[in-house]
């Protein structure tokens, strides 16, 4: 009963703590680790000890790990094994061995604890830095992969760190004999993961999935990973080390998107309940009676991993921006360093006493991160950014054809490739320096240049351009392009992509005639597969499909008059809804003939709509 109410106390702290550390940006874990410090026995003290949930959290980090290696796919590794290897290794060796030489020459620690110190403490908070990234966006440009690389590299060396941690424990290897049967029991374990892996993995997974029970699929799935894990512990190696197995076996499985969905939540849960327990546990005493010692061994931790960090960024070819990014994500410790130095003090390779004060410093080095970040990314990232040397426009040719893309990404990109093969000369620009790059090692012709820019525009050759069509991603900029294009270059004939209705209604509202909703043409064919699936005849398909656009094209234009009224707009499609349900139930009342009378009209009314003065033809 005592510990029910422990995980009570633990789930609601979570649950206050947790939304109130996202809502002001500071990420998840730092409100796991402050839910830990109110309720533990140096806060509130309405819990003294965690008990059996403490050890249920440590599955947390046991399927973190295998979620990692559920996402390594070998040939995913492969393509970054430069910046995995390269940067990550130096970054783990450099900062391991300068912060185990300042453990062991500068505090006068045993050279065992000042290597488990210098390794732990050159390991990174995967759960903290991803998410932070992630919530910027930062994780597609190149410092974010860079980062991520980094943390996969950390990641994967605690399993070695963790094997070998028994070498530090004694300081001497075990006896031979006792050696060799420890080595032979490892490689048998590992073997039979491996066996097991490769030839059963895969038929119980289909055969409980032919079961159609989705309870005991996930049931599967945290006996994989809890099985093997708790098999290769019996083997003398770390769970871990097993839960990143299982999850490398199955990453080309085809079950791998379902059992990372199952596991995820699992995994959230109990790496929080991890979190919690670590700041449970914070040595808050310890930090009362020396704040000056250990905020300062806390910040001397953030400045030198950044300094080491921000060095070999640029070394790596990193722009300034990213290097401080990188250098400011990296800074903290991460909960590897936890289980690390658990293991190390349960193993003798460090005194507990030297353990806590390891743990406190990473804990007080993963409170500052966030704010570190936010002003890193308010301050500095701005000014950095803003400092760097601008890449200039590419000059534009005289030939000026007569076709002008704006915007050569997915959508722009198809039009070109059609006009070239028909010999239709055209200027495609991009403004996007990396994409521009991107695209021209695949042999096309682009320009680098903001399309924004009416000056750019005109020395495109857009006052005797025929066409003009406007593929831009972002609706701002490309309702800016036709805003230009409809007062500088009135003759030019504008094609314009739209993200959705609403971008449609916009670019009506700036007289566009010739709209295209870019996944509605691909949506209408998706439909009508599934139609032909299911056993719809042909007829019945276009007739279906042809009913539904005319319909749609209608309402659209019919919309565009009360597009800025919210109101007025849900109220006209809850009537455009009624009234293409009553077409569809007039095509079963009076067959073929009645429905194509119906759609007929509707095609010819969205015509006339769209002929008509002020109107626009909104096709796709």
């Amino acid at each position: 009963m005592a510990e029910l109410v422990t995980l009570v106390v633990l789930l609601a702290a979570m649950v206050v703590a947790v939304p109130v550390a996202k809502r002001f940006g500071f990420g998840a874990p730092l409100g796991y680790l402050a839910a830990g410090l109110v309720v533990g026995p140096a806060g509130l003290g309405l819990v003294s000890g965690a008990g059996a949930i403490g050890h249920a959290s440590e599955l947390g980090v046991v399927m973190l790990l295998f979620l990692i290696g559920l996402e390594l796919r070998p040939a995913r590794l492969w393509v970054m094994r430069k910046s995995v290897l390269g940067l990550g290794g130096a970054q783990v060796l450099a900062t391991g061995a300068l912060v185990a030489a300042l453990c062991r020459w500068g505090l006068g620690l045993p050279l065992p604890g000042a290597v488990v110190l210098g390794f732990g403490l050159a390991l990174s908070s995967t759960a903290m830095a991803l998410p932070m990234m992630a919530e910027r966006g930062l994780l597609a440009n190149q410092s974010g992969r860079n980062a991520f690389s980094v943390l996969l590299f950390q990641d994967l060396a605690i399993i070695p760190a963790v094997a070998l941690l028994p070498l530090l424990g004694n300081g001497s290897m075990p006896q031979a004999d006792n050696a060799w049967l420890a080595v032979a029991k490892a490689a048998v374990a590992v073997v039979a993961v491996l066996i097991g892996g490769r030839y059963l993995l895969r038929p119980i997974f289909r055969t409980v999935d032919r079961a159609g029970a989705p309870e005991i699929f996930t049931a599967t799935a945290l006996l994989i990973v809890i099985g093997t894990a708790v098999l290769i512990e019996e083997a003398g190696l770390s769970m871990s080390l097993g839960a990143f197995m299982a999850g490398v076996l199955l990453s080309d499985s085809e079950y791998r998107h379902e059992v990372q969905a199952d596991i995820e939540p699992f995994e959230g849960l109990l790496l929080g309940l991890f979190f919690v327990t670590v700041g449970m546990g914070a040595d808050i005493p310890a930090l009362l009676a020396h704040p000056v010692r250990f905020f300062g061994l806390a910040a001397g931790l953030l400045m030198a991993k950044a300094l080491v960090m921000l060095l070999l960024a640029r070394v790596a070819g990193v722009p300034w921006a990213g290097a401080v990014r990188m250098a400011t994500v990296l800074s903290q410790g991460g909960e590897f360093g936890f289980v690390l130095f658990g293991l190390a003090a349960d193993g003798g390779a460090m005194g507990r006493e030297q353990a806590a004060s390891a743990m406190l410093v990473v804990t007080l080095s993963m409170l500052a991160t966030p704010l570190l970040f936010a002003a890193e990314e308010r301050w500095i990232a701005p000014r950095l950014l803003s400092n760097r040397p601008k890449r200039p426009f590419d000059p534009l040719p005289d030939d000026h054809p007569p076709v002008i893309i704006c915007g050569f990404g997915r959508v722009g990109q198809v039009v070109g490739r059609v006009l070239r093969v028909r010999g239709i000369p055209f200027t495609a620009l991009e403004q996007n320096a990396a994409q521009v790059d991107f695209v021209r090692k695949f042999g096309s012709k682009v320009y680098y240049g903001d399309p924004t820019r009416v000056e750019l525009l005109r020395a495109a050759g857009a006052e005797k351009a025929k066409v003009l069509v406007v593929a831009l991603d972002d609706m701002e900029q490309s309702l800016k392009v036709v805003e230009l294009a409809k007062r500088h270059f009135p003759d030019v004939t504008i094609f314009a992509r739209a993200r959705n209705r609403r971008h449609a209604h916009f670019l009506m509202d700036r007289g566009v005639t010739h709209i295209v909703r870019e996944t509605f043409d691909s949506s209408l064919r998706l439909t009508a597969d599934v139609l032909r699936n299911m056993g719809l005849a042909e007829a019945d398909v276009v007739r279906t499909l042809d009913t539904f656009r005319a319909h749609d094209e209608r309402t659209l234009i019919r919309q565009h008059a009360v597009h800025q009224d919210e109101s007025q707009l849900i109220q006209t499609s809850r009537q455009a809804a009624e009234e293409l349900q009553a077409l569809f139930e007039a095509d079963r009342e009076t067959g073929p003939a009645g429905a194509d009378g119906a759609n007929g009209a509707g095609a010819n009314g969205a015509g006339n709509n769209g002929s008509g003065a002020g109107g626009a033809r909104a096709s796709g």
